[in-house]
């Protein structure tokens, strides 16, 4: 495995090399770096000339230039031998600090949508899959095909207008008429029943509960106006942990584990009883590093607890409690945002108007952790909504035809004909096996993330890598170009490594040999 490791890394240097040169000089013949001054009519345009021209070697042939170009690339890839210089733009700003700005608003903003698009995507496939040419896998085939061929620019339009601008309107009076409670009730029942196993009547327990658990919580929200001041509290806490700590027993051990259940269930009940001696900490000197170091002490409590509680598989136990705690200490900070939501929407800046059409923040808004990251999540919930939108279409499709192949083969039938449990055919012997084709996409998608999204960050004016990738090109600004080229050459090729890796994993047929 080291091995081939080692000759990987090996042959994506040379790729990268190779590659990376031919781009310089492409990009390098394309156009003229100095055009604009020298259609210039200032009385120093001359001086200029030779200082740009000077400052980016313009003077040395294309060829040569390329190797000063990677003397100072090489301190970015190998920081420990030399400092990383990727030279200054037309303007003379470094580009690695373009570099950097243009990294954190595209990371801000492709992430959380990339993520949400892959477990959404894959959910929904599987789901899909399973009731094969029933009314629920028409319904999801449709919708995929419909935001696959959607432009996204009138996806993110659509959301700006329904979103943002009608959503903000809602707010200020914010009740759920009864025709709206009765028919999402009535969806809701639909989705649910065409989702669900089992008998028809156990069907029908299932989406009549959804849909009336559904209408009593609209109700609730219109008639107490929740959304103006939302709040979870230890009893929102308990319900929709115990609920989630439910969900992640059926999918990790099923119910027959009865101990991997209590220990989600114990995770859950940790977390309300911390919740008001942890407040203290969640102070507004707090930091996401912290909040990381938070979230990985509650994993470690998890699994603490799974283990405690024991059973004939306490690795089930240990994972389900492991991410019950995780969840119930999200929704402890989610209750934290809560509690700041009034002060923001009151905010003289934002006028109770908190969805935000454009840019990653407020413009001048600096009031504390808290405040500020309700700000930065407004703002983000809508390009998220977009990229998520059109992106989870294609992994429901190939997560669809890969189950259905899967499901399919001789050992899905020689599992239930031992007796195998639905849940355990679907989610030990198929979900892995399926996770397989999906493993190059996804790790194809994610070593693109950095590149950005270009129509989704002029829409909602994020100045990301895709924008930076598009202005270099325009105007030939050579240095942010190969610098964009650096970032997501090695982003592509380390992915495609881990999805080589990830085979062997997922698959214990297939060995890497050194």
């Amino acid at each position: 495995m080291l091995g081939y490791v080692i000759r990987r890394l090996v042959m994506a240097v040379v790729i990268l090399f190779a590659s990376s040169f031919l781009v310089y000089i492409l990009s390098a013949y394309a156009g003229d770096p100095l055009e604009d001054l020298r259609t210039s009519r200032d009385a120093n345009r001359d001086v200029l000339m030779a200082q740009r021209s000077e400052r980016l070697n313009l003077d040395t042939p294309p060829p040569l230039r390329y190797f000063l170009w990677v003397r100072g690339a090489l301190g970015c890839a190998a920081p420990f031998l030399a400092t990383c210089d990727l030279g200054t733009n037309l303007q003379g700003f470094q580009v690695t600090e373009l570099l950097a700005r243009a990294m954190a608003q595209t990371v801000l903003l492709v992430t959380a949508a990339t993520i949400l698009s892959i477990v959404i995507g894959i959910g929904l496939g599987i789901v899909s899959a399973l009731r094969q040419y029933s009314p629920i896998d028409y319904g999801i085939t449709f919708m995929a095909f419909l935001f696959f061929s959607l432009p996204v620019f009138w996806v993110a339009v659509l959301l700006k207008e329904f979103g943002a601008i009608r959503f903000n309107n809602f707010l200020r009076d914010p009740q759920f008429s009864l025709f709206t409670i009765i028919f999402t009730g009535i969806v809701v029942a639909l989705v649910s029943y065409g989702a669900a196993y089992g008998a028809v009547r156990t069907r029908m327990l299932v989406a009549g509960g959804l849909s009336v658990l559904v209408m009593g919580i609209m109700a609730f929200m219109g008639a107490t106006k929740w959304l103006l001041a939302p709040t979870l509290g230890i009893p929102g806490i308990l319900v929709l942990g115990s609920l989630i700590s439910v969900a992640l027993t059926f999918l990790i051990a099923g119910f027959r584990n009865k101990r991997a259940l209590y220990a989600g269930l114990t995770s859950v009940l940790v977390a309300a009883i911390v919740y008001f001696p942890i407040q203290p900490v969640l102070g507004e000197d707090i930091s996401w590093l912290a909040l990381l170091g938070l979230g990985v002490l509650t994993l470690v409590v998890g699994a603490a607890i799974g283990w405690a509680w024991g059973g004939y598989d306490r690795g089930q136990g240990m994972r389900v409690a492991a991410l019950s705690s995780f969840f119930a200490a999200g929704l402890v900070l989610l209750d934290r945002f809560f509690q700041w939501w009034p002060t923001y929407m009151a905010h003289g800046r934002i006028r109770n108007r908190p969805i935000a059409t454009s840019g990653s923040q407020t413009a001048g808004f600096r009031e504390g952790f808290w405040m500020s990251g309700i700000d930065t999540i407004t703002h983000l919930l809508l390009p998220t909504a977009a990229l998520m939108l059109v992106a989870l279409a294609g992994y429901s499709r190939y997560s669809r035809a890969s189950m259905l192949e899967i499901m399919n083969q001789d050992y899905i039938r020689t599992a239930r004909a031992k007796g195998a449990s639905e849940r355990s055919v679907v989610m030990k012997h198929a979900f892995r096996n399926a996770l397989i084709p999906l493993a190059t996409l996804i790790a194809f998608d994610i070593g693109g993330l950095i590149g950005g999204a270009v129509i989704t960050e002029n829409v909602f004016a994020f100045t990301g890598m895709g924008q930076l990738f598009i202005t270099s090109l325009r105007i030939v600004d050579l240095n942010p170009l190969m610098g964009f080229f650096l970032v997501t050459g090695i982003l592509a090729m380390v992915f495609n490594l881990i999805a080589d890796l990830l085979y062997s994993v997922l698959d214990p047929r297939v060995r890497v040999k050194a």
